[in-house]
C-alpha cells in the first residue's frame, strides 16, 4: 500500500470529514479509496474497458396498465442470460416495484436495464451499474446450462 500526502484547503478538508462522517467511514483514507474506486470504475465503463458488470435495476408501475406486467416479464425472460434475481412488491392497490439484478457483460446488461425503464407505463426507474474486475472467468454464468 502506498501512502500520499495531499493538501486540501480548508473548506474542502472540514466539508469531506462531515462526508467521512455521515456515511460511517473509519477514516479519511477509506473514504478516499471508496471514491477513487466509484470513479475509475465509471471511467472504465465510460471508456469501454470494463467487460463484466452487475447492476440492479428498479422500477415502479402501475400493474393495471395494459399488458405492461407482461412485457416485462417477457423482456425478462429474453434476456434470461443476465437476469439473475427479480423480486415483485405490492405497493398499494395499484401500484408495484420491481428489483431486478443483472450480471454479465456491460453492454448486455445495460441494454436489458434500459429495455426495462423504458417501457411505457413504468416510473421512476433507476438503474445501478458496478463494474466488476474478474480474476476468473467462471464468476459470471453467461447461458443456462440446463
Amino acid at each position: 500500500m502506498q501512502r500520499w500526502t495531499i493538501s486540501v484547503d480548508d473548506d474542502l478538508a472540514i466539508e469531506f470529514d462531515r462526508f467521512v462522517l455521515g456515511k460511517g467511514y473509519s477514516n479519511r483514507s477509506e473514504a478516499f479509496r471508496d471514491l477513487a474506486r466509484k470513479e475509475l470504475g465509471q471511467a472504465e465503463m465510460e471508456e469501454g474497458k470494463a467487460k463484466w458488470c452487475v447492476a440492479t435495476v428498479s422500477y415502479i408501475y402501475n400493474h393495471h396498465e395494459r399488458m405492461l406486467s407482461n412485457r416485462l416479464t417477457h423482456l425478462q425472460h429474453e434476456h434470461h442470460d443476465v437476469v439473475t434475481v427479480s423480486q415483485h412488491v405490492h405497493l398499494d392497490h395499484d401500484n408495484c416495484l420491481e428489483t431486478v439484478i443483472l450480471k454479465g457483460r456491460v453492454n448486455e446488461v445495460r441494454a436489458c436495464a434500459e429495455a426495462l425503464v423504458a417501457q411505457t407505463g413504468v416510473h421512476n426507474g433507476n438503474i445501478h451499474i458496478v463494474p466488476l474486475r474478474l480474476e476468473k472467468k467462471s464468476y459470471i454464468r453467461t447461458s443456462h446450462t440446463h
